[in-house]
């Protein structure tokens, strides 16, 4: 109860906009969660809010440029006609990475807010919206918050986004009365959420800026990770899609290398919880009893998103990583062996410094042969702060010659997926419902990761509804997405 001289601070409205990856997304509704919890009230549209928080990308260049262009839309809402935005505010990894540099550059940001200042983020929106100056952090190696020893760390000093707990003064409205409770706001109704295993990453790619900004590798508890996956379950959601830098790596500060090979039968096992996929594994680190695990456990997918980035050996030393086509190609006939069908992604680089027009060829033969369902092809560019950025310009390629070797790339690729998923006609697959508009009905076979690998449509789904999961057979592609005809109820 509030008194005269302790009145209510007067609700205000925010609109929380979320780029990049899905461990974005986890990141924003904990910051919709704390919100909620300060007295703020959640809406869709960014015109109709008083702050527009914006959850930035700090990849690639293309995704920063993605961002900026972002902030300034929200900016706009301010001077435009109708507009009601008083504050437009910078969080996530971009606000991170670049802090006052950020600011100073983009003046139409009313502030931009590092990972630090997560915890107080209601209070600190309702200054800047009160017309406070925020002053913003400078950037730093956020790796040098914590022991280099992973199992020495204690994350209770650092404030890294995904990672909260609940207590009773953190609920907001989204969480239940009683049970599984989350600092969390489901931004999004669908039948499928992040869940967050860990943060950061301690490997040292040369063309990657990433663990600077995001800080050393952090597990989550388990009893965190299951406590938050009950709670989703409780919102909806059939499909929990476990996120981190590093998959592989979950569990090695915790003193369990194999804490993910038992996690995952618990997750599975979470009522209303149809099924599990985990996503960012490392193939250095793919060990044989997590490979069993994921193609094995009842309620996980089959599915396995294998970060390669090239084949070359070469090219792979000089990008700090490990392997070769065999190996690799070895991987996966182990996958394929204990799981015929399983769903293959990956990620390459084209065009990093010193790549020769062999390497280009080992990349491309390796692609032939490995048959993945989705490749992801990123051309090279210089990430202010890596290792490679400060290669020698004599081993590095113009940009004509990247460009032109990732149009070649591309296109082979596209090719080839298309191939992988017309040898999938006439298998069985289920498919989780995830649109229905009239009588097209969309969604995802267990091969499908959510965004990036293509949907199936569904034929004989009359009546269909989200959160469904059908088993129907596939008739027909388009490119890497599928055509099915329904049979069943899965």
């Amino acid at each position: 109860m509030t008194t005269d001289t302790e009145a209510a601070p007067t609700p205000l409205n925010v609109a929380v906009v979320t780029l990049g990856c899905a461990r974005n997304e986890v990141d924003s509704e904990e910051l919709a969660g704390r919100l909620e919890a300060g007295g703020f009230v959640l809406v869709d549209d960014a015109e109709d809010a008083d702050t527009v928080v914006v959850n930035t990308c700090g990849f690639v260049e293309a995704a920063k440029k993605d961002s900026v262009d972002t902030l300034l839309e929200a900016a706009d809402l301010k001077v435009e006609h109708g507009g009601r935005a008083q504050a437009v505010v910078a969080v996530g990894c971009l606000a991170e990475r670049y802090g006052k540099d950020l600011a100073e550059s983009l003046p139409e940001a009313d502030a931009v807010l590092g990972f630090d200042d997560y915890p107080d983020i209601a209070a600190k929106l309702r200054a800047i919206v009160g017309g406070e100056v925020h002053h913003p952090h400078t950037p730093s190696d956020r790796r040098r918050l914590l022991p280099i020893s992973p199992v020495d760390r204690d994350a209770s000093t650092v404030s890294i986004p995904g990672h909260e707990v609940a207590d009773t003064s953190e609920i907001g409205e989204g969480a239940p009365a009683t049970g599984p409770r989350a600092v969390r706001r489901r931004l999004d109704s669908g039948p499928m959420a992040p869940l967050k295993l860990a943060s950061g990453c301690d490997r040292r790619c040369s063309f990657c800026a990433i663990p600077a900004f995001r800080g050393s590798f952090v597990s989550r508890r388990p009893s965190d990770v299951l406590q938050e996956g009950q709670w989703l379950a409780t919102q909806g959601v059939k499909e929990l899609f476990l996120v981190s830098e590093n998959s592989t790596s979950y569990g090695k500060d915790l003193g369990d290398l194999r804490l993910l090979e038992t996690l995952l039968p618990e997750l599975s096992g979470i009522d209303g919880i149809e099924r599990v996929r985990v996503s960012y594994l490392q193939p250095a680190e793919t060990r044989p009893g997590l490979i069993e695990a994921i193609a094995d456990t009842p309620g996980v997918v089959p599915y396995f998103d294998l970060s390669f980035q090239h084949a070359s050996a070469t090219v792979l030393r000089r990008m700090r990583r490990f392997g070769d086509p065999e190996s690799f190609l070895g991987l996966l006939e182990r996958i394929r062996t204990l799981a015929p069908l399983a769903g293959v992604r990956s990620n390459v680089i084209v065009g990093f410094p010193g790549e020769t027009e062999e390497d280009l060829q080992t990349l491309c033969d390796f692609l032939v042969a490995a048959r993945m369902d989705v490749t992801g092809v990123f051309g090279y560019s210089d990430e202010d702060g890596t290792e490679a950025a400060a290669f020698d310009e004599a081993v590095k390629l113009d940009e004509d010659e990247i460009r032109s070797r990732t149009e070649h790339v591309t296109g082979l690729v596209e090719e080839l997926n298309a191939q992988r998923a017309e040898e999938r006609i006439g298998e069985e697959v289920v498919v989780l419902v995830e649109s229905v508009d009239d009588d097209l009905v969309e969604g995802r076979a267990a091969h499908q990761g959510p965004e990036v690998d293509g949907t199936t449509t569904l034929q004989g789904a009359e009546g269909a509804r989200i959160g469904d999961l059908l088993t129907a057979t596939v008739t027909a592609t388009d490119g890497v997405d599928l055509v099915a005809r329904v049979e069943g109820v899965a």
